[in-house]
């Protein structure tokens, strides 16, 4: 009688609160839950947008009795995310630390800038992922994909490309979209720019012709009626004022593999329990509908996994990444 009690009351929060209240539910089947505060490691400083999306995790987290204890997001930028990744690499075993987490840890080991590796982590979950879009000015004469691939067949110099960011994942997707539609992407006209709002001046002054970046930070010129997107790399087209930009593969064109997700990982060390705990939390956060919604605003996918499907996802990456990256010579052969 005691157990089946507590079994109402949980199913009561689900009609009052209108959630799962996971701490809740694991007490009743005898699972762990957290016993001091958790931080949540965010690679990269106060203000951005991993630093916000992470503390949406910790607002839902809190907010919705997920668990009991304090959430403290910390930054530690530094090192292209390294300093992040190491410190939570040295709270081995320990259960209270996550790290919010993008591609970024796969390249470095890859490009060789750092020894650790994403498997020197616990995976707990793929959360979200930004998409790629090829961008040009409103008034280009660059029509659509297939016209940009026609025109660098012809001359692949006479096409001008920006990226904020040489090796990272708008840059991979897009060098990755070209080789598959016949286009050496190590002989593009490249410019370098230090920020994605210098590449998107560049291409709205015409003084370069395209520009691959996320949706998200050409989205705004877009709506403002000074770029164009050709195309974007997510599975199937976006919704809302996007819903009639096609996908890449619409264009014949392969970008699977590489992706800018964000990721949730544990130290190494965690008892399968723990494990099962974070694993369901983030579950939640999945189901959250002020998630949701950010995830839509922001032009995201959702593409939620955890355990066995995430680390085939996290594999199938790592050596869709490391093959990009060898293809632009950014990476050891080894």
């Amino acid at each position: 009688m005691k157990y089946k009690f507590g079994s109402f009351q949980i199913i009561s929060v689900f009609v009052v609160a209108g959630g799962l209240a996971v701490s809740q539910a694991m007490a009743a089947e005898g699972g762990w839950q957290p016993q001091s505060s958790i931080e949540i490691v965010v690679p990269t400083g106060a203000g951005g947008e991993n630093d916000r999306v992470a503390r949406s995790i910790q607002r839902i987290l809190e907010q919705k009795k997920f668990v009991t204890t304090p959430v403290v997001v910390v930054n530690k930028a530094g090192g292209n995310q390294v300093l992040a990744t190491a410190y939570v690499v040295k709270k081995t075993a320990d259960p209270h630390v996550l790290l919010y987490a993008t591609g970024t840890i796969q390249s470095n080991e890859i490009a060789g800038v750092s020894d650790l590796s994403y498997r020197d982590l616990t995976a707990i979950a793929k959360l979200r992922c930004d998409n790629t879009a090829v961008t040009v000015a409103f008034d280009s004469a660059i029509k659509d994909m297939p016209d940009l691939i026609r025109r660098l067949k012809a001359d692949v110099k006479s096409v001008s490309f920006a990226t904020a960011s040489r090796g990272g994942a708008n840059n991979l997707v897009l060098a990755k979209a070209l080789r598959s539609g016949g286009i050496d992407p190590n002989a593009l006209k490249l410019l370098v720019f230090k920020t994605n709002a210098q590449s998107m001046t560049a291409v709205i002054g015409k003084h370069v012709d395209a520009v691959g970046s996320s949706v998200s930070a050409s989205f705004q010129s877009v709506e403002a009626g000074k770029l164009r997107i050709l195309a974007v790399s997510s599975p199937k087209r976006l919704g809302g004022a996007l819903a009639e930009v096609p996908t890449m593969a619409e264009a014949g064109l392969n970008v699977s593999g590489v992706s800018n997700c964000r990721y949730i990982y544990a130290p190494k060390g965690i008892s399968a329990a723990q494990r099962a705990f974070w694993e369901k939390a983030m579950a939640a956060v999945n189901d959250d509908e002020e998630w949701k919604a950010d995830i839509l605003k922001g032009n995201q996918t959702r593409d939620f996994l955890t355990g066995k499907q995430l680390e085939t996802s996290l594999a199938e990456t790592y050596d869709a990444t490391k093959a990009a990256m060898l293809d632009i010579g950014l990476a050891k052969s080894k």
